[in-house]
């Protein structure tokens, strides 16, 4: 993975001051550690940060070719897993590779299919190609948003990158955020709308979409989303099917020309992807798997199961560690890490963020990247499969809003008068609701709870997967460590999004089908296991901390958040003790005094100014 940066001005020549090019890309420095460059000519800059992880020795972004007559540029963030298809295909039309790096793959095919070249790629990318001739720059999201891009475009001016930063680096684009985008942060947040980017006139380019930037202007368009077909497959073709896409991802993903090893929780789905990795691995004769775990210090001791965390993680690491012999690393961390990584997991993010969900990952990811470049994760299976409690609880099925954030009452009960008044949050998030109902694709004839689990399944693909994505992205690649999901493969989301909701429940089990399609890989205390989200910290310890942290901010009579909130509801909050969440699985009471007190640490870091 990389980081990758742009600016394309037809107002200027932008060769005459390389230094602002340069200054974007540095700001991605952490996704690339290893090279980096940049490319200039008139109306457009380039630059990129490189991770090496496929033929480190060739592969220098961004990478020029010419092609009849032609010069083309790009700069890619990405791995594409069936390059090697590709690459046969594209020396079948004539093209000669001088490296065997994937890069030069997804440059060929786009000078050869031009718009519809995604269409054609299987794999995680955010890439820019730059076309002389014709003065137009084009920008591809793969499907579901593994890779992230960022873009501005004011005035004949485009900037994009990576992350925000990179255009924030540029002096001509002004940290701001409006009514919306508070909006945005109290109702909606930790999560995004599609296509969001917060600050004023910064947006983000969806998943599955592509945009050309010329001098007529931006043109987007999308080129893939989910669709409703019948499925036609009995439980067993079902479970067959299923079994086949897993293996075929999971292999393809494990092709590295660095050290590579997995995340394992002890649960269903990164067990799964392990084992499998582990099979294939020794088949071929390599090494033992390297796999990683973390923990909190003194959580036995603090520990208490819930309805969304109903046990802890370690009895079953350790089930899989000597079923698979995998060479494991426990990691741990303690409260005072977590809490100081608050800042830089929200620098990270270059936004409020899951808080100390967002601190331990980037910690975890940093001691992981000591021994390994590459890691494999389980992300997307609960969203694929129907996993979280809100896919199997009457009180989330019938609301009608988003089931991961069913307490906004109270959530807005701690902003003040006048900024519920100006933001109107209960409005704006359902408008954001209606907007993601009027995108489920129908069938016709479905029943009405078919019908209701095809909306949950598209809600959690399209609105809460890119949270937990974005999440895995800046806080893995804040260290240079390039983490890939094969529970995102396209393929196997669309296969699955149109498996009856009685076989993904088969067995009266949450993610009953992956159990099926997972059973020869697994030992059976594992295949039941409970679902239980990623761990966090139950040490009382944390709750003063943060809680500590946001008073003394909002006593600062400069605080920047103060205003939007109500102080003294804060603090009878922190008296009580409701182990609910207010977003998602994991966000609770110390959550949010850590997610308000990141809002704070935003405004003041990016020097924000409200308009």
């Amino acid at each position: 993975m990389c980081g990758i940066a742009g600016w394309v001005d037809w107002k200027r020549d932008l060769t005459k001051d390389p230094s602002l090019i340069e200054a974007m890309g540095e700001t991605l420095a952490p996704r690339g550690p290893d090279a980096k460059g940049t490319w200039l000519t008139t109306n457009c800059a380039l630059a990129h940060r490189r991770l090496s992880v496929m033929d480190p020795a060739n592969g220098a972004q961004p990478m020029i070719r010419i092609h009849a007559g032609n010069t083309y540029v790009i700069v890619y963030n990405g791995e594409i897993y069936n390059a090697t298809e590709l690459r046969k295909e594209l020396k079948c039309r004539g093209y000669s590779f001088s490296t065997s790096c994937d890069t030069e793959v997804v440059l060929f095919a786009t000078i050869e299919w031009g718009p519809d070249v995604p269409e054609k790629l299987n794999g995680i990318f955010a890439f820019a190609v730059w076309n002389h001739n014709e003065q137009t720059v084009l920008l591809i999201r793969d499907r579901v948003g593994v890779k992230p891009l960022f873009y501005s475009e004011y005035a004949g001016r485009l900037l994009f990158g990576s992350e925000p930063k990179a255009i924030l680096a540029h002096p001509e684009f002004q940290a701001s955020v409006n009514a919306e985008g508070l909006a945005e942060l109290f109702a909606i947040g930790p999560a995004r709308t599609p296509g969001h980017g917060i600050f004023v006139g910064m947006h983000e380019l969806r998943p599955g979409w592509a945009m050309l930037y010329s001098r007529n202007g931006v043109k987007q368009w999308p080129y893939w989303k989910l669709e409703a077909k019948q499925h036609s497959d009995d439980l067993d073709q079902t479970v067959r099917a299923v079994r086949e896409l897993l293996l075929d991802t999971v292999e393809r993903q494990l092709i590295s020309d660095v050290p590579l090893g997995t995340l394992l929780s002890g649960g269903l789905d990164s067990s799964a992807l392990t084992a499998i990795a582990h099979q294939h691995i020794a088949h071929n004769g390599g090494p033992a798997l390297q796999t990683y775990s973390v923990d909190y210090i003194d959580q036995a001791e603090h520990f208490k199961a819930n309805l969304y965390q109903p046990n802890a993680d370690r009895p079953w690491i350790e089930i899989m560690t000597n079923h698979l012999q995998t060479d494991h690393h426990f990691i741990e961390f303690d409260t005072p890490d977590l809490v100081t990584a608050l800042h830089e997991s929200m620098v990270a993010r270059d936004l409020p963020g899951l808080v100390d969900v967002d601190s331990s990952l980037m910690l975890f990811c940093r001691e992981i990247k000591k021994n390994i470049t590459v890691a494999i994760s389980g992300e997307a299976a609960d969203e694929v499969f129907g996993g979280y409690p809100w896919f199997h609880r009457e009180e989330s099925l019938q609301a009608n809003t988003f089931p991961w954030s069913l307490k906004l009452k109270d959530r807005i009960s701690y902003l003040s008068k006048q900024t519920v008044d100006w933001l109107e949050p209960e409005r704006y998030v359902a408008r954001r609701y209606e907007e993601a109902l009027a995108e489920v694709p129908t069938l016709y004839g479905e029943s009405e709870q078919a019908a209701r689990m095809r909306i949950m399944s598209y809600l959690n693909i399209t609105r809460f997967m890119p949270t937990l994505l974005d999440r895995k992205d800046r806080m893995s690649m804040r260290s240079g460590l390039e983490v890939r999901v094969p529970f995102c493969d396209h393929r196997l989301i669309e296969y699955v999004f149109n498996v009856p909701w009685e076989f993904k429940t088969v067995g009266d089990r949450e993610k009953g089908l992956l159990r099926l399609a997972v059973e020869p890989y697994l030992p059976e205390a594992i295949r039941n296991r409970k679902k239980s989200p990623y761990p966090k910290t139950h040490n009382p310890s944390y709750t003063a901390a943060v809680q500590s942290l946001l008073f003394e901010r909002l006593a600062d009579a400069n605080s920047p958040i103060a205003p939007f909130l109500d102080v003294t509801r804060l603090h009878e909050l922190a008296k009580s003790d409701d182990p609910l969440p207010w977003f998602g699985q994991l966000m609770a009471g110390p959550q949010l005094f850590a997610y308000l007190y990141q809002i704070d640490d935003w405004l003041r870091t990016y020097k924000v100014s409200i308009v």
